[in-house]
Formats: C-alpha cells, sequence, structure tokens
C-alpha cells in the first residue's frame, strides 16, 4: 500500500465513529461558527451539522462513495421532507452527540431519523425526521435506491418492514 493510501486509512480509523446496534453516532464539537451573538447554535446551522453526520454514515458507515453518487453516478440524494423539533440549545464549546438512524427503505426514499444530545443521552437538544430520495442527477426524476446502498443500509439496521 502507498503513502497515500496508508495516510487516508489512518484519517478515517482516527474518526470518532461507531454504531450501537443499528445506530451510528458521531460527536461533533460546536463551533463559533455555528452560533449566534447570544453564543448559542443557529437553528439551520443543526440541518448543517445533519447533512455532515449522513455524508459520514455513508462514508464511514457504509462505505459508499458519497461524492462519487454525484460524480461518477450521477445520483442524488436530496432531503424532500424534514421535521425538527428544538429541545435545548446547544452552546459554543459543547461537544455534542449525532445519532443517525434508518426508519424506513422505500422503493426510491430513506426515511432517517437524527438526535442531537449533549454528554448526557438524556439532554436531547435536537430530534430531526429526514426524508431523502435518491434521483436521478438527469432526469431529476426518482430511481430506485441502488442494489448496494439499499444493502449497505439493510445490513447496519434491525429488520423492519420496507417496502
Amino acid at each position: 500500500m502507498d503513502d497515500a493510501a496508508t495516510n487516508a486509512g489512518a484519517t478515517r480509523a482516527s474518526i470518532r465513529d461507531t454504531f450501537i446496534r443499528d445506530k451510528f453516532i458521531r460527536e461533533k464539537k460546536i463551533w463559533f461558527h455555528h452560533c449566534d451573538p447570544a453564543g448559542i447554535v443557529f437553528y439551520p446551522q443543526y440541518l448543517l451539522l445533519m447533512n455532515e453526520v449522513l455524508q459520514e454514515w455513508f462514508e464511514t458507515g457504509l462505505a459508499i462513495d458519497y461524492a462519487g453518487l454525484f460524480a461518477e453516478r450521477d445520483i442524488g440524494i436530496p432531503a424532500i421532507r424534514l421535521e425538527c423539533d428544538f429541545l435545548s440549545p446547544s452552546r459554543v464549546g459543547d461537544t455534542v452527540q449525532f445519532t443517525l438512524s434508518v426508519d424506513r427503505i422505500g422503493t426510491s426514499s430513506i426515511h432517517l431519523r437524527f438526535s442531537c444530545t449533549g454528554s448526557d443521552p438524556a439532554d436531547v437538544r435536537v430530534r430531526i425526521k429526514a426524508v431523502l430520495v435518491c434521483v436521478s442527477l438527469d432526469s431529476r426524476r426518482p430511481i430506485p435506491i441502488p442494489d448496494d446502498i439499499r444493502g449497505a443500509m439493510q445490513s447496519r439496521r434491525s429488520p423492519a418492514l420496507d417496502v
């Protein structure tokens, strides 16, 4: 293995992520740029953090090249529905834990849940439900979830009723 491949593997291995049962868990530090003048997270920033966790889940959790979906496979995975509950503020300097779990895998849709907590799992800051849809970047129409993505998601979740 060459040095670049070794370094890439070391970087990937050093990223803090964990699966506990069917949940992908990622720690995030709240930085100044996430916050408003009151020093708490400006609520749209949670959606950016959620999207980072989603991309990290694809890359490290599912071993799917997220950038390759767009650049090589002409597949997009836009959110078509978001439901957010903002329960408690996060402040600059906090370390929070994002948890991603799959609720349902449809023909072309993926129903996900995200939660953001403080160091105490009972300290829930935000809950987000998201529905994503696989689309062709050429036609901008829904397409079936590719088999490799579906298989990776199914191998990392508890059995459930999917379409």
